[in-house]
């Protein structure tokens, strides 16, 4: 513990997205996509926001400028990198590494960081940035969350319905909630 004493409205927050990571679980469980606006509303509530960053991974042969210029819009800050296509056919996309590496490099400069995810491998991560003195909210689908890293967090938060919105072409293939 550093000692020092935040109020909930005074807290300097930090939001790092796994974009993947929530694309993919909106699409499977809901038929939906994540409405990043809504998102941002409500992790930042009174809070004073720092930085937000959204981390995506393009494939080569899809234009997703649009969703990019939205977010930027939103006030996330975008990184991303292409998908990387080995030999063999299987792809590499991820960015646990970078948005692990940011959050240690911003950390001494927060309150709270809140990781949208729900990918277990950030459970060491997660104990660290407490280690350090800082709250850690993890905020994701339950369904598709890692019960450690739910339990390592300081506080967790499940995506709702209200903070999504139904995709047709999801819907269309016969799928339902």
């Amino acid at each position: 513990m550093t000692g020092k004493t935040v109020t909930m409205n005074r807290q300097r927050l930090g939001i790092f997205v796994d974009v993947q990571n929530m694309f993919y679980s909106a699409k499977a469980l809901h038929q939906s996509k994540i409405d990043y606006s809504k998102l941002l509303q409500e992790i930042v509530a009174k809070r004073e926001l720092i930085r937000a960053v959204a981390y995506a991974v393009h494939k080569p042969d899809v234009d997703q400028s649009g969703f990019s210029d939205a977010l930027k819009r939103l006030g996330y800050e975008i990184k991303s990198k292409e998908l990387r296509l080995r030999p063999d056919g299987t792809a590499k996309g991820d960015w646990d590494m970078g948005i692990a590496i940011d959050t240690i490099a911003i950390a001494p400069k927060l309150d709270t960081i809140v990781l949208v995810s729900g990918d277990g491998d950030f459970v060491p991560l997660v104990e660290m940035l407490k280690a350090h003195g800082c709250r850690v909210e993890v905020v994701s689908f339950r369904k598709s969350t890692a019960v450690e890293l739910i339990e390592a967090s300081t506080q967790y938060t499940a995506i709702e319905e209200s903070m999504l919105f139904k995709e047709k072409k999801f819907v269309k293939n016969g799928a339902s909630n």
